[in-house]
């Protein structure tokens, strides 16, 4: 081995170590939160402020300590080919000179594979994961530097392979996407760092930006709303029957929507003045109306939410009219699932009551009534005692609303769910309950 042999495997050495370095900062920054960032300028630590600027733009800086990080490796490689050529290669007959060759490329490749998983791979990646603060700290301003030099070649070759492959590719590079993000989750899961519950709401809050408006939201049928002319008394008794603490106001009909009622509104005004809840209109206590698209992404949606303070928004289809509601807990469970209290009640399929009358579930089939009341319903406008209640009333039925159809009375009870669609139904026949006229409602509601 020649002086020039020694110098060049010092110089590949020093190229795998840079290399190294390059490969922890890229697992650093990859997995630095913004939040992190600014707790650490919050306490004033050396160097926060350019750690800052780095997680702005993250993939800016990452793209350049990878491609760092790919030069050296590739350059300590040339070198050690080199090195190995002039160790092993014959220089005698010109077929050893061929055969020492490939002897010295397949020591170079067994070498350098080794090298570069261990002391380039999996040490530094795991060095910069586990001490990601310590590491984005003292690296930052290195990258900073060679951002300003290289960042162009780096951004230069973005676009060339984004030329040459199919698809729209990504103008900040794949290097970090949202693929690999899910893999990375996956993996904890399958490593017990995080539970499978965990695991899934995480899926869940990358599919948010996949997810439109129009699938969380209460539909237009369900929607319980009160009329702008009732008074204040009326608009608490629909709340009260209806479970709902904030309900649309409309003027000529359901797609004219002019604010919203709450609870805690109409309860302040009547008991501060007790009279108001006769005499004052719905209109003078609704607030005002958020619309939104049925065609927005719903983690849009939170985000303009959070920032207008607005737990109900009114959507809108293409053609301006109401398509329903969509809430803050809509959005929650697509994250975190069914959200329920302390009022949802096990689903009751039938029970047979000692007065003679029959208890089922609001989704009860109608076909099914035969059975158990003895009375056979052909309907093929509804499927479900409940939607019978809502065709013959007309309206979305609600905790009290009653019935008198096909020899029965129905009789709809307690709600169920978050949404407050009630959960069962009263059935008896109309000569084994007292006559008497259906209770006149002066609430509006529509379904």
């Amino acid at each position: 081995m020649t002086t020039v042999d020694i110098w060049l495997l010092i110089m590949a050495a020093v190229l795998v170590v840079i290399a190294g370095l390059f490969s922890s900062a890229e697992a650093a920054f990859s997995s630095f939160s913004k939040a992190r960032a600014e707790e650490i300028a919050a306490e004033g630590k050396s160097g926060s402020a350019r750690l800052l600027s780095i997680v702005e733009d993250p993939a800016r800086y990452v793209n350049t300590a990878l491609f760092l990080r790919l030069l050296c490796e590739v350059g300590a490689i040339v070198l050690v080919a080199v090195v190995m050529t002039d160790l092993i290669v014959s220089r005698d007959p010109v077929s050893e000179e061929v055969v020492g060759r490939w002897w010295a490329v397949a020591a170079t490749i067994l070498v350098m594979v080794s090298v570069s998983f261990v002391v380039i791979g999996v040490a530094p990646r795991t060095i910069g994961r586990q001490h990601s603060e310590r590491v984005a700290l003292v690296s930052a301003g290195v990258l900073i530097g060679f951002t300003k030099v290289l960042g162009p070649i780096a951004q230069l070759l973005i676009l060339v392979g984004n030329a040459i492959t199919p698809g729209r590719g990504f103008s900040e590079g794949p290097f970090a996407s949202e693929a690999e993000l899910r893999e990375l989750v996956d993996l904890a899961e399958s490593s017990n760092v995080i539970e499978s519950g965990e695991r899934a709401m995480i899926h869940s809050v990358f599919e948010l930006g996949d997810t439109l408006v129009r699938e969380v939201m209460v539909p237009r049928t369900d929607v319980v709303f009160i009329e702008r002319s009732k008074t204040l008394r009326q608009a608490m008794s629909l709340a009260l029957r209806s479970g709902f603490s904030r309900i649309p106001v409309v003027g000529e009909n359901l797609d004219d929507i002019v604010g919203f009622a709450y609870l805690k509104d109409i309860t302040k005004r009547v008991f501060d003045r007790h009279e108001a809840e006769s005499t004052e209109r719905i209109e003078s206590v609704m607030r005002p109306v958020l619309y939104v698209p049925d065609s927005k992404p719903i983690d849009e949606l939170l985000r303009e939410m959070q920032a207008k303070r607005k737990h109900v928004a009114v959507v809108v289809d293409e053609y301006g009219g109401t398509a329903g509601l969509v809430t803050i807990e809509d959005v929650l469970e697509e994250i975190v699932g069914e959200i329920t209290d302390e009022y949802d009640e096990a689903q009751v399929d039938v029970e047979q009551l000692a007065s003679g009358s029959t208890r089922v579930s609001s989704r009860y089939p109608v076909d099914d009534l035969e059975e158990v009341c003895g009375v056979a319903i052909e309907d093929d406008d509804v499927d479900t005692v409940g939607g019978l209640m809502a065709k013959h009333l007309g309206r979305v039925p609600i905790p009290g609303s009653v019935v008198e159809a096909h020899g029965l009375r129905f009789e709809a009870e307690a709600p169920s769910g978050r949404r407050n669609r009630i959960g069962t139904v009263l059935i008896s026949r109309i000569h084994e309950v007292e006559q008497q006229p259906d209770e006149a409602y002066p609430d509006s509601h529509a379904g």
